[in-house]
């Protein structure tokens, strides 16, 4: 794909909190200070060099059978996480059941954009968390943090997160890059999964969180990723790149494509498909004429 240049408005996109709770009555004597009482309560953030992404039984077979998401959006997103791990340099694990019994092979687009990638065949477990190879794999990463999808989201993913979980780890499931048979069995897996302590993230989550700013070179790698899991997003940003060139054409009467530019009260105003844009002269930033 062709690199978009999109990271300037991107920077104006960060934003962030957190929230922290007090400590308990019998910490009066030896209270810490304030600021570490409350960095030390506060929700953090994943690290990422801290992070595995386990890929479960993504099986074109079973594929056949998710109702509660788009086959499109499925596969898109669980290519998005594949392209992020080689990109942010996470391992991944993938693994079936059984890829030639009728759940099917795993989706190629996997192993093609994570070439890095670890695969694991099982003998029949459903749960991975029950087959020693991939419980082995997993442990000698190092690797604290589990970024779990798959097929189906209430057993593929439900049962080694609720293991791995007991097992002392931290783990994330991603809902949008799994699937299951109906809504209302992903939204009881979600529930189980919440009431366990594991965290719901969508693949957009799992990108920022691991991006964390576009303060870095690989900003616009970053970018392409947005664009395909977010089509509505790269439609925007493309939108942007379009006024950006009529403004910087602005100077004259005629500016990029053809869009006209008129001089009104000391402003430029370009017209770009219809829309009316107020230019600043000497940025080339637009606003949209009201």
């Amino acid at each position: 794909m062709r690199a978009l240049k999109v990271a300037p408005i991107f920077l104006a996109l960060v934003a962030g909190g957190a929230l922290c709770a007090p400590a308990g009555a019998h910490a009066q004597a030896t209270k810490p200070k304030p600021g570490a009482q409350q960095a030390s309560a506060q929700p953090k953030l994943f690290d990422p060099n801290d992070t595995i992404i386990l890929l479960l039984d993504h099986q074109t077979g079973l594929f056949q059978t998710v109702k509660d998401i788009t086959l499109q959006e499925l596969r898109t997103n669980t290519a998005v996480l594949a392209k992020l791990a080689t990109l942010a340099k996470i391992p991944v694990v993938t693994t079936a059941s059984e890829p030639n019994g009728p759940n099917g092979p795993l989706m190629p687009e996997i192993h093609q954009l994570a070439p890095a990638a670890t695969y694991v065949g099982r003998k029949g477990e459903i749960s991975a968390w029950y087959n020693p190879d991939f419980v082995k794999v997993v442990r000698a990463s190092g690797k604290k943090t589990l970024i779990m999808a798959g097929v189906w989201t209430s057993v593929c993913v439900v049962f080694p997160a609720l293991q791995a979980k007991a097992d002392g780890y931290t783990v994330y499931a991603v809902i949008d890059a799994s699937g299951d048979m109906s809504q209302m069995a992903s939204q009881a897996a979600l529930d189980r999964m919440t009431q366990a302590g594991i965290v719901p993230v969508t693949t957009n989550v799992v990108v920022t969180e691991v991006q964390r700013t576009w303060a870095r070179p690989d900003a616009l790698q970053y970018a392409e990723l947005y664009s395909e899991f977010a089509p509505h997003y790269r439609a925007a940003i493309e939108s942007y790149q379009r006024a950006q060139e009529a403004a910087r054409g602005a100077a004259g009467a005629t500016a990029a494509g053809g869009s006209t530019a008129v001089k009104l009260e000391g402003q430029v105003v370009v017209e770009v498909e219809g829309l009316f844009l107020i230019v600043d002269p000497h940025t080339g930033n637009t606003i949209l004429h009201p």
